[in-house]
């Protein structure tokens, strides 16, 4: 089917099912505070961020779907997410869960931002495993760390894609 006559995504009725949250929200870690980086835990895509197959089939809405685009419609709500927009990721790492992480924008916008910022040393988008490198060394690193010691696993994961060892922080 041409991408044109693809069915909308229905964000609203995903958003509100309980199910759907349910699954989404056990696949986010939020270590660190309400500012810090909420990382997901469940499959990631060649781009790095979160997937989730969300809705029922029974429903007619199961569908897999990007986990921030999801999060942004539980959290913030669906309307914004009509014509085009996209979910933007203000601190770059595109597992982030952090809803305050997230601003809606244009894809044009999306990849000026990426071009300004892909080449800082240190900095997120310049990880030499690139983001779903990334993203799956800071899933896994969780996911193998001991109650408690996930903080110096994800900053030992982050450090490992940049062995220069230079760091940049967000520049939002």
């Amino acid at each position: 089917m041409p991408e044109e006559q693809l069915p909308l995504v229905p964000w609203g009725r995903l958003a509100a099912d309980p199910e759907t949250v349910g699954r989404y929200e056990a696949k986010v870690h939020r270590g660190g505070g309400p500012d810090a980086h909420h990382w997901w835990l469940g499959a990631i895509s060649d781009s790095g961020h979160g997937k989730l197959r969300a809705g029922s089939r029974a429903a007619g809405t199961s569908r897999v779907v990007s986990a921030h685009v999801l999060g942004w419609a539980i959290h913030h709500g669906a309307a914004a997410l009509r014509n085009g927009a996209v979910v933007r990721h203000t601190c770059d790492e595109s597992s982030c869960q952090n809803p305050r992480h997230w601003l809606i924008g244009e894809r044009l916008q999306n990849v000026v931002d990426y071009a300004a910022r892909s080449r800082l040393a240190g900095h997120a988008l310049a990880d030499v495993r690139g983001a779903a490198g990334r993203a799956v060394a800071v899933r896994d690193a969780i996911l193998a760390a001991e109650t408690g010691d996930e903080a110096a696993a994800i900053t030992a994961a982050i450090a490992a894609g940049h062995p220069s060892g230079a760091h940049q922080d967000a520049l939002w």
